[in-house]
């Protein structure tokens, strides 16, 4: 119960209502199940508490375990599934509540690799079928692009954009956005416009064909880590010369960590890349990759739709 205020949901104040009255499931972090009841009971649990008949019950049982592949483990105890099925269990125990609002807190978050890969593929399925409304929470950016919908970035408790969620990626209207949706955090090289120029610590770039008008003063220019490149091309107009901090294999893909004076940035690269501290790479950019942000971090410019 809040202090003070009211929640209403569908044009109705549930702020006092019992919880199996209003309407909402609610997923967590951890998976919740009753650990003395097989996946059928506990799948079955809130319909029992509604007083619906053992028809009803029977039906919308089938129907949630079909969806969440769950058949052949209904009478299995649910202590003795994986936790990936003990995850299932609990979101078709949200599912046949007929909830019209389902609440995802990190749902995958305490699964291991395999299995959270699965569910993620599975999701966007299930939530199609549903017919719901399902406010999903997640730390990752790209948990919420595969999950598509829209999306609402926050930032210390408030929300800095929302939209659709390929539109919050492509076009994030502040600096917060475009960190928080990106992971690594975009890559953030402050500048000043001269004239027909961008000049940084390091030297200077030609300032994008598309932006004649933009003022002179101090810019931000954000490049996510998988535009930085470590071999030159007819795009890549811009390098940088830092010497590497650190160094992340992470299987198919390298996570190079450089830095020179306040300049840091992460350089996300494909294949597995071997590079000693202290070494110094160059990195090479294309301009038509930058985000730009003016002095109150308020995005100015984005790369074309695809570029992104």
């Amino acid at each position: 119960m809040p202090n003070t205020g009211k929640v209403i949901w569908g044009g109705k104040d549930v702020t006092g209502m019992r919880v199996q009255d209003r309407g909402v499931a609610m997923v967590y972090q951890q998976f919740i199940n009753y650990p003395s009841m097989t996946v059928y009971d506990n799948i079955a649990s809130p319909m029992r508490l509604l007083g619906q008949s053992k028809n009803q019950i029977d039906a919308a049982v089938k129907k949630a375990a079909d969806l969440m592949k769950l058949t052949p483990y209904l009478d299995r105890g649910v202590l003795n599934l994986s936790g990936g099925q003990q995850q299932r269990t609990a979101l078709a125990r949200a599912l046949v509540k007929g909830a019209e609002l389902v609440l995802l807190d990190e749902p995958l978050a305490n699964l291991d690799y395999k299995l959270r890969e699965e569910l993620r593929v599975e999701l966007p399925r299930i939530f199609a079928e549903t017919g719901a409304i399902f406010i999903y929470a997640t730390t990752e950016p790209q948990e919420a692009l595969l999950l598509g919908g829209r999306t609402a970035t926050l930032h210390e408790g408030c929300v800095t954009q929302f939209g659709q969620t390929i539109d919050v990626y492509n076009n994030p209207s502040n600096l917060e956005t475009a960190q928080t949706f990106s992971d690594p955090p975009m890559n953030v090289i402050p500048m000043q416009k001269k004239g027909a120029k961008f000049v940084f610590s390091q030297g200077q770039v030609d300032c994008p064909k598309d932006l004649p008008s933009l003022p002179d003063g101090p810019y931000k220019i954000g490049v996510r880590p998988h535009h930085l490149m470590l071999s030159q091309s007819k795009q890549t107009s811009l390098k940088i010369e830092a010497p590497v901090s650190t160094t992340e294999i992470a299987g198919s893909e390298t996570f190079i960590h450089v830095s020179q004076g306040d300049l840091k940035l992460v350089v996300l690269t494909h294949g597995v890349h071997r590079v000693d501290i202290g070494d110094q790479i160059p990195i090479y950019i294309d301009p038509a990759k930058f985000f730009i942000f003016n002095g109150q971090d308020v995005l100015v410019s984005a790369p074309k739709v695809g570029a992104a």
